[in-house]
This record gives C-alpha cells, sequence and structure tokens, in this order.
C-alpha cells in the first residue's frame, strides 16, 4: 500500500496480489479517523507494507511537512505494526496530474483534488514496485 499523505487528503493506492501493478484505491481525508480508515484498509488490502511519500525539497531536503510525515509514519507504524517506508515524491502530483489531464475526458472530473492524490499514490508505489523488481 502506498499514501500520499497530504495535510487534507491522503491518497491511497494498493498493489495486485503478485506485486506488479499498482492502482488508486480511493482518497482518505485527513481527519481524527484517518488512522481507523487506513487500519481497515489494511485489513481489507491484506497489506503487508506501507510506503509514505516523502515530501523532500527540491535539493532533496527534508522540508517542514517532511516532519510531519515522518510523525504521521510513527503513529500509524504503532496502530499498525507493519513495515513502513518512507519514500521520495517529489513530481509525483505533477505527474498524477498529467496523466489524468490524458485519461480524464472532462474538465470538472480532472478537478477533483482527490483524484490527484490517489493517483500520486499509485505512482509512487509503481516506482517503489520497479526499483524493487530490478
Amino acid at each position: 500500500m502506498s499514501l500520499d499523505y497530504g495535510e487534507k487528503r491522503v491518497g491511497v493506492a494498493v498493489t495486485d496480489p503478485l506485486n506488479i501493478f499498482a492502482y488508486p484505491v480511493t482518497t482518505l481525508d485527513n481527519d481524527s479517523n484517518l488512522i481507523a480508515n487506513i487500519l481497515k484498509l489494511i485489513d481489507e488490502y491484506n497489506v503487508i507494507k506501507i510506503i509514505i511519500g516523502n515530501p523532500l525539497k527540491e535539493n532533496g531536503e527534508e522540508s517542514k511537512v517532511s516532519l510531519i510525515v515522518k510523525d504521521f509514519s510513527r503513529k500509524l507504524r504503532n496502530a499498525c505494526g507493519i513495515e513502513i517506508e518512507l519514500v521520495d515524491e517529489r513530481y509525483t502530483s505533477h505527474m498524477a496530474q498529467r496523466r489524468i489531464i490524458e485519461s480524464v475526458p472532462t474538465k470538472k472530473k480532472r478537478k477533483d483534488k482527490g483524484l490527484i492524490d490517489k493517483n500520486a499514490a499509485a505512482i509512487m508505489l509503481e516506482d517503489y514496485l520497479r526499483k524493487k523488481s530490478n
């Protein structure tokens, strides 16, 4: 499972059982129910590892949001006991936006921010799976 963590929303993507393909699943509100909602998805999809996007600065250094993501990942790890790995998420939202423009026909649907979040999570997971298989 991968998570594209944001202050308002968290995009979620998972893999197929053979860990070959990544696909966007949902976008969760970043509220007091976030961890409980993620735990439900962990059970539903039999998740054994979680990848969370680490929003690094352009030069590769940690950003202020990186600290928030690290804190969130610790809380989630404590709640679920599953291995969590932080990965560089630079450019994933931009790539997701381009993918949506190419595949979603109507402008109204393209403006759905949740669509970008869950597709960014899928792009992160695809990249992770590709690197892992090499």
